[in-house]
């Protein structure tokens, strides 16, 4: 049975990687040659949240797919969030150049750092369901926090600024990293609060 399902894994594994790798690629190519530079800003949000909910949706209905992110060390589920650090940097670039409205480039730019330098962290400490569940959290409301921040200056504020995001090479960061982070986050944080080890886990981490 373990057998078996380490070969579904590994395929599932092998399609994930496949499908992130030409996502990847298509909006590096977009991105690079101005493609997605000439559509409405509207779009933006519509395609961050049908990058999120479609991979959400995968693991919801997917007892393959949701069985390969329960395989996944939780370490790696959480080394990943590094990459929050480079979009820090590139957002204080922008910032610094005035390309994006500042009170975006504050809430994104300090909150990815603030996840990125967490990590090391996390990993250092004492090995603990507790804190993955703390860490995700947090990283879930700062993405939140981003997001939503971003949304408000691009639909409800209609901010010219905007259009930057989706210039070469901070376009990677919403269409991309946004999309995959979000995704990750709310599976991993699913697989926390629903598995039965996790909670005794839990209760084991609060009593010693």
């Amino acid at each position: 049975m373990s057998t078996k399902s380490n070969v579904k894994n590994e395929t599932t594994e092998r399609w994930f990687v496949l499908v992130l790798t030409i996502w990847g690629a298509a909006v590096f190519v977009t991105g690079y040659f101005g493609i997605l530079s000439n559509i409405n800003t509207i779009w933006v949000p519509l395609l961050v949240i049908a990058g999120i909910t479609i991979p959400v949706l995968a693991y919801y209905f997917s007892e393959d797919f949701r069985s390969y992110i329960w395989s996944i060390d939780l370490k790696h589920l959480t080394i990943y969030h590094v990459w929050r650090i480079v979009a820090a940097i590139v957002f204080f670039d922008y910032g610094s150049q005035n390309l994006l409205p500042k009170q975006f480039i504050i809430d994104a730019e300090f909150g990815d750092l603030a996840v990125g330098l967490l990590v090391p962290i996390i990993l250092f400490l004492r090995e603990s369901y507790t804190k993955y569940l703390v860490f995700h959290i947090f990283g879930m409301l700062d993405f939140a926090i981003a997001v939503g921040t971003g949304f408000t200056f691009n639909v409800l504020l209609n901010d010219p600024l905007m259009r930057n995001v989706i210039t070469y090479p901070i376009v990677l960061i919403p269409l991309y990293g946004v999309c995959i982070t979000g995704a990750l986050s709310i599976m991993t944080l699913d697989r926390l609060l629903k598995s039965k080890y996790y909670s005794e886990k839990l209760i084991n981490d609060f009593q010693k």
